[in-house]
């Protein structure tokens, strides 16, 4: 009964020393959120199935190679692979699922065309790459809740939550978040469009 008030650094760490057993509490103590947000990407149980234990396959993997560097954030780095497999699914599909615009997304939004040439791939992995740059130029704290925010589809309460912060902080640090993104991408322009 103990083992249930551990933090999740906690039973990560025994799961990775053999406690079989950790990785189970893990399981259960998040499956309800990462399964609820694959579903609500996917809308087919049989395939979230499917997702939410190739997720834990890779979890398991991370984990057993030692690679494994989230800093307690566990639940955060489980949405991201969620996230990356719920992606991979849809690639292979040939479909994007719809994306809600709001003013904070616009950033982000790629229009993708299903039959992309090589020269449209190519520009897309730069553009990505060029993003992933610029994220790491903001502070810690504000990009992790863009992260969050953008690539994990996560609520600013379920943010707060997890980073133990008010929401207001949340929406303070997502909000210059954005606005450091603005400043950084003009002061790059010449860089981002070569």
């Amino acid at each position: 009964m103990a083992n249930l008030v551990l933090p999740d650094a906690v039973l990560v760490k025994n799961y990775i020393s053999g406690d079989e057993s950790a990785l189970a509490l893990l399981i259960n103590r998040h499956q309800s959120k990462i399964y609820g947000f694959i579903y609500s990407k996917i809308g087919d149980r049989d395939l979230s199935d499917d997702i939410f234990q190739d997720t834990f396959i890779k979890v398991i993997k991370t984990l057993k190679t030692s690679s494994y560097n989230e800093e307690g954030k566990f639940l955060p780095w489980v949405m991201r692979i969620a996230h990356n497999l719920v992606v991979d699914h849809f690639r292979k599909a040939k479909k994007m699922p719809f994306q809600r615009e709001t003013e904070e997304y616009s950033i982000f939004n790629y229009m993708t065309d299903n039959s992309l040439n090589i020269e449209g791939q190519i520009i897309t992995a730069q553009v990505e790459s060029d993003l992933a740059k610029l994220l790491e130029e903001l502070p810690a704290d504000q990009k992790e809740v863009l992260v969050m925010r953008m690539y994990q589809d996560l609520s600013f309460k379920e943010i707060a939550d997890l980073t133990g912060v008010s929401i207001n902080t949340a929406l303070g640090r997502m909000r210059y978040a954005l606005l450091n993104l603005r400043k950084i991408i003009e002061k790059n322009q010449i860089i981002l469009t070569n």
